[in-house]
């Protein structure tokens, strides 16, 4: 038997998929370098105390676990908060809107992702915070026995709470065009033949649209999920943290988040604190990487879908 000749490529093809390579051997090259950054500059506060680093109550771990505890759980009402409305608006553009409405419905949504987190953050300040305080007071004045709804409620309006509704507005268009680009690609035999046999509309999504999107919304879910643990201005502005851990929504003593720590505490840091604000940084960093890869864990899980025509 003849051996196969190796296909001829053209000098664009070559250099083409050596720039190809280059790129993606970049993205590992950055992720690597920011990693070996963080650790080494983190070491020393791993060992550090209150006597040579001033932020610190005790010991590192101490300072950092209220952090941890802020950021995941602002993130987690954030998404708990925008992932129904993402779906609801990416299912009303794909499949309920006329075409010239959801055309532009479709804009505002891409346009809104491009907004500053810096004004979101003045618009959860300015107007949210005092537009919201006095639903508060109702809500802890009705529902004062939910733990979530308990305790003293905040004059300002500046809470944990608060600051999940700006990073769930914040998240919001990013999952919504995320949604609707899944939702747009569902096998059109499989919506007609739902329908032909005899299924409403709402059943109709529910039973082809919805299964065949399932790996593109938690792909959008934790990518809203990604961007709600590192949001930086937004979270410093909104909310009023002492640095506590409680699940109460509605009180002004709420936990911080790792990134609007940083950002508050690094302008005026010096010897140990800095490694161990890159420290808090290093914990983000590993946090995010595992929700990533959770992610990608279920949308493997769910790849059989991505092949449906």
């Amino acid at each position: 038997m003849t051996a196969t000749p190796k296909p001829v490529l053209s000098r664009g093809d070559r250099v083409f998929s050596r720039s190809a390579l280059f790129a993606g051997s970049m993205i590992l090259v950055t992720l690597a370098a920011v990693a070996i950054f963080l650790i080494v500059e983190s070491f020393p506060a791993f060992f550090a105390t209150n006597q040579t680093a001033s932020i610190l109550p005790s010991n590192f771990w101490v300072y950092v676990w209220p952090l941890i505890f802020g950021t995941l759980w602002a993130a987690v009402l954030a998404l708990l908060i925008s992932l129904p409305l993402a779906i609801g608006i990416a299912l009303f553009i794909s499949h309920y809107a006329p075409r010239k409405l959801s055309a532009v419905l479709g804009y505002v949504v891409d346009l809104l992702a491009a907004v500053p987190s810096v004004v979101f953050g003045l618009w959860g300040i300015g107007v949210l915070a005092p537009a919201v305080q006095p639903i508060f007071a109702w809500l802890n004045a009705n529902l004062g026995w939910i733990p979530l709804f308990a305790g003293e409620v905040s004059a300002t309006g500046k809470t944990i709470l608060t600051a999940a509704v700006v990073l769930a507005v914040m998240i919001l268009p990013i999952m919504t065009a995320i949604c609707r680009e899944i939702f747009l690609q569902a096998p059109v035999l499989h919506e007609e033949a739902a329908l032909a046999l005899g299924a409403t509309r709402w059943e109709m999504i529910r039973l082809a649209v919805l299964p065949f999107g399932r790996p593109g919304i938690v792909s959008a879910a934790m990518l809203g999920l990604g961007r709600a643990l590192g949001e930086t201005m937004a979270v410093a502005m909104v909310l009023s943290a002492t640095g506590v851990v409680t699940f109460k929504l509605l009180t002004s003593e709420n936990p911080s988040t790792i990134a609007a720590n940083i950002a508050l505490q690094f302008p005026e840091a010096y010897g140990t604190n800095i490694n161990v604000l890159l420290a808090t940084g290093l914990i983000l960093f590993i946090v995010t990487f595992l929700v990533n890869a959770v992610a990608r864990w279920i949308v493997s899980r769910r790849a059989e879908f991505s092949g449906a025509n």
